[in-house]
């Protein structure tokens, strides 16, 4: 499967952005599907991921804010981030995985997209 993410950019601190991530193949939904996070110096962090049977888990740093979910029907994972803070500032990446586990781990996924930036001004 390869992957396409879109939907980053530049916005306020408390606003809103959605990620979206295109997969291609016929076996999207096999896979769980992660999006993981890095900013500038920093290591490459979890941040959500849906199993193949859309069970859910969000890093605690976004819990409350952020919520993925996926449509099979489209082959597409989306990341909707609320309340967004500066911290949230990161070149934010989608993966898929067929592992037994599914997260918190990048090691859990095996094919990755090129990235998005999400930049929050405070």
């Amino acid at each position: 499967v390869q992957l396409q993410a879109s939907g980053g950019g530049l916005v306020q601190a408390g606003g809103s952005l959605r990620l979206s991530c295109a997969a291609s193949g016929r076996t999207f939904s096999t896979y769980n599907m992660g999006w993981f996070r890095q900013a500038p110096g920093e290591e490459r962090e979890f941040v959500a991921a849906i199993s193949r049977n859309s069970g859910t888990r969000h890093a605690d740093s976004v819990k409350g804010r952020f919520a993925i979910s996926r449509d099979n029907a489209k082959n597409t994972v989306y990341l909707q981030m609320n309340s967004l803070k500066s911290e949230d500032t990161a070149v934010y990446y989608c993966a898929a995985g067929q592992d037994r586990l599914w997260y918190p781990k990048a090691g859990y996924y095996n094919q990755w997209g090129q990235g998005t930036l999400v930049t929050v001004s405070s």
